[in-house]
């Protein structure tokens, strides 16, 4: 089970403070919606939700810039929300309609947004490692002060991708954060089954590259660390790091999972570290907030989420001219026949 590495010494602001349990709490009340509105058929294909690891992408997206990279694996709902990507076209393209941020061509799995530099979520495992250090390399190639954040989960890290990644990002110095987001099941694996390496921040020793593990499950510990880590990266030549959130996942990988690999007594014990009652009983026990204040934004967001689903039902689905458009970058490239 995850445990604390925060203090939580460092004062947080009301603002700060109500900003999290707003985003956390709308990440949570979207999966739930997206978990009911897929068992209606409404969405197809395969669906991977967030519930559960709240606190890493909220508390990733308060301790970097909104111009630096951020790059994740398919599980990648909350985070195109925490990046800004409005519920409408999150929602949306789940639905596979054309108002969604990637137009209803990516789903579930590949939210994307240029304007918001949400560089995509990745259904090839490991596969978006080797290009978040790109982005870095891009990052430094330009000389921008800007860092790639490189998210994947305990899966991913037994890819080779992921150490070809981490070596040349080591030798070239590049500005990314590595955030491997251990929920300690890949698919209905469990860690212990797949490495000797339990302590998933150690492989990133082995290159000397800074590594440490991370309370996942408190948005205060993730805020703090990625804040450390990115001030490291962000030093000329400094290079990568390798931080390891410990987290869980509360429902299955998909949503045809039955997790039958895991007990109740497993899940129950992790629900009682919730990362939002954690950061609810923070609230409470500094008076930062009342408690119509904290309905006030429950009512909010619960009208957000509804309105997003709303908005995906009624909106179109693509024409079918459009799955030859945005294919290549060159508008009359010979080989697109309609």
């Amino acid at each position: 089970m995850a445990k604390a590495t925060s203090k939580k010494k460092q004062p947080y602001s009301k603002a700060q403070l109500l900003h999290w349990y707003e985003e956390m709490l709308l990440q949570r009340r979207f999966e739930e919606k997206a978990n009911q509105v897929y068992t209606l058929q409404k969405i197809k294909g395969f669906c991977h939700l967030y519930i559960g690891q709240e606190a890493v992408s909220s508390g990733i997206e308060s301790a970097i810039r909104k111009d630096d990279y951020l790059i994740t694996a398919y599980r990648d709902h909350g985070m195109a929300l925490t990046r800004g990507i409005s519920a409408r076209e999150v929602m949306a393209e789940m639905y596979g309609k054309r108002t969604g941020c990637v137009k209803g061509k990516g789903g579930s799995m590949h939210m994307f947004s240029k304007e918001h530099n949400f560089m995509g979520g990745h259904g090839i495992v490991g596969g978006q490692i080797p290009l978040g250090a790109g982005f870095a390399f891009a990052s430094k190639y330009r000389g921008e002060d800007r860092i790639s954040v490189t998210c994947f989960g305990d899966g991913a890290a037994r890819q080779g991708a992921m150490h070809e990644a981490f070596n040349l990002a080591m030798l070239w110095r590049l500005p990314v954060i590595f955030v491997v987001e251990n929920n300690n099941y890949a698919m209905g694996t469990s860690v212990e089954r797949t490495t000797n390496v339990h302590d998933l921040y150690k492989l990133g020793l082995s290159y000397e590259m800074p590594s440490w593990a991370v309370d996942g499950m408190s948005v205060f510990a993730v805020h703090e660390e990625v804040s450390k880590a990115a001030a490291l990266v962000r030093q000329p030549d400094h290079g990568p790091v390798l931080l390891e959130m410990k987290t869980y996942r509360y429902k299955g990988h998909s949503m045809s999972d039955p997790m039958k690999y895991r007990t109740r007594d497993e899940l129950e014990a992790y629900k009682k570290e919730d990362p939002i009652l954690e950061l609810m009983a923070y609230i409470d026990e500094h008076k930062a907030a009342t408690r119509a204040e904290l309905e006030a934004i429950e009512a909010k967001i619960e009208a957000i989420v509804e309105d997003s689903v709303v908005f995906a039902e009624e909106s179109p689905y693509p024409a079918p001219h459009e799955l030859y458009e945005d294919v290549y970058i060159t508008p009359d490239y010979p080989y697109i026949r309609h």
